[in-house]
């Protein structure tokens, strides 16, 4: 039979009859990213200089006005998504060599050095003059500030790739072993455990808002628990492609952006408010001001809303993904690219002046979706030319968002696969 003349009334599949599961862990993308000057991380704004790390194994600090270096410091390894945490006059940042380096802010001189297991893949935490970090062995880490001697690490079932946080004592973060932790933070015991149905990663920072912290998983869901006890206040369910972000909670609203490309706006009773459809996944976070919300998209686009109704104000294009929030200074936002510059726009969205990394190479990893295929879970009781049934199991990876959306490339897929 000639497949290319074949109608689609010979082979009839309907999308409710797909399903889509996960079918590695995220962890393989962050283990893709190649070489390059790609940059990944939360700028930090301190006074009047922004601070940045790229993939070129560079920390950088720029004059926020101009755009000039003020001093850039190499390390031993590349930077993902590496946010640099400052404390007064010292920079703590980690690289996917496992290092936790001290910096002074003035100068970039090392203070310290302290190296982990693996890789060192998030923002780090200073809290009560230490610091705290996770790593891709499995442990989270808690170091003296001013010497960076190790004081103590909790062991999880994973590694974590999950920025930590801190409230009333006690600390709070994910890990790919599916958990969700809280730790007393002078001791390092656990607390309490919430166990959820998939990964859970985070590179910003969960958010402790009225007693209660609001966290995301892979499997599907935005939870709110009690940050005392780890009791469940409710859960709300995004899209099919998980979750690898933290919300923030402002005036009593949570923001929320999923990997569907998704951001919500949710009452602190788990109600949808208002959503908006970005062109491509929701980045790590977002940053709220003055009445606008401004967060990053893999369709490369900084994007802003009126925070009260969801509707768009402008966004601003890359050439490359933007995977993180900006920093705010003054009336000017600074925000990382794929493409391997640090941008600075007005309150309008006009770009100011840009700034290249050392390597203007953009690194490549994989497509948002890989770790995802579709299932068709109908057999199908086909009688073909012959007479001959086809009971069929068929499976296709996906390879980015825009497959699962239409009906006749998925018809057309599946057609070509099968035997006559």
């Amino acid at each position: 039979m000639d497949v290319a003349n074949t109608s689609f009334s010979d082979f009839s599949v309907e999308l409710e009859d797909f399903e889509v599961r996960k079918a590695s862990s995220l962890m393989n993308r962050v283990h893709s990213m190649g070489p390059g000057g790609s940059i990944h991380c939360i700028p930090k704004v301190a006074g009047n200089v922004v601070y940045f790390c790229s993939a070129d194994n560079y920390v950088y600090a720029l004059g926020c006005e101009t755009g000039k270096v003020t001093w850039k410091l190499k390390t031993d390894g590349q930077m993902g998504g590496n946010s640099p945490e400052i404390h007064g006059d010292v920079m703590y940042v980690g690289n996917l060599s496992g290092s936790l380096y001290a910096l002074d802010i003035e100068t970039g001189r090392v203070i310290w050095k302290l190296k982990t297991g693996e890789s060192s893949t998030t923002k780090a935490l200073f809290y009560e003059g230490r610091v705290y970090c996770g790593s891709l062995d499995g442990n989270l880490y808690c170091v003296d500030s001013r010497t960076g001697k190790e004081i103590w690490r909790f062991r999880t079932g994973e590694d974590i790739f999950y920025a930590p946080s801190a409230w009333d004592g006690r600390i709070y973060f994910g890990s790919g072993d599916g958990n969700f932790y809280c730790l007393d933070a002078e001791t390092g015991k656990e607390a309490w455990r919430f166990k959820t149905g998939d990964e859970v990663y985070s590179e910003a920072p969960s958010e402790v808002y009225g007693g209660v912290v609001y966290f995301a998983s892979l499997d599907n869901n935005l939870y709110a628990v009690d940050a005392r006890t780890g009791k469940e206040v409710w859960r709300f369910r995004t899209g099919k492609y998980g979750n690898s972000f933290s919300p923030v909670v402002h005036n009593g609203i949570v923001y929320h952006g999923s990997r569907d490309g998704i951001l919500y706006a949710i009452s602190l009773e788990g109600e949808e408010m208002w959503r908006f459809k970005a062109g491509g996944l929701v980045a790590v976070g977002v940053l709220i001001s003055s009445n606008r919300i401004y967060f990053g998209s893999e369709d490369g686009n900084l994007y802003c809303l009126d925070l009260k109704s969801g509707k768009e104000a402008w966004r601003f294009k890359t050439s490359g993904q933007v995977w993180s929030p900006p920093a705010i200074w003054k009336d000017s936002l600074l925000f990382g690219s794929w493409d391997c510059h640090l941008y600075c726009v007005d309150s309008k969205g006009k770009e100011v002046w840009r700034f290249a990394t050392s390597d203007k190479t953009m690194c490549k990893v994989d497509p948002p979706y890989k770790v995802f295929e579709m299932t068709v879970k109908k057999s199908f009781d086909e009688t073909s030319e012959k007479g001959e049934k086809y009971d069929m199991d068929l499976s296709l990876n996906i390879r980015d968002e825009y497959l699962v959306k239409s009906e006749y490339e998925i018809r057309v897929e599946y057609q070509q696969k099968m035997k006559y």
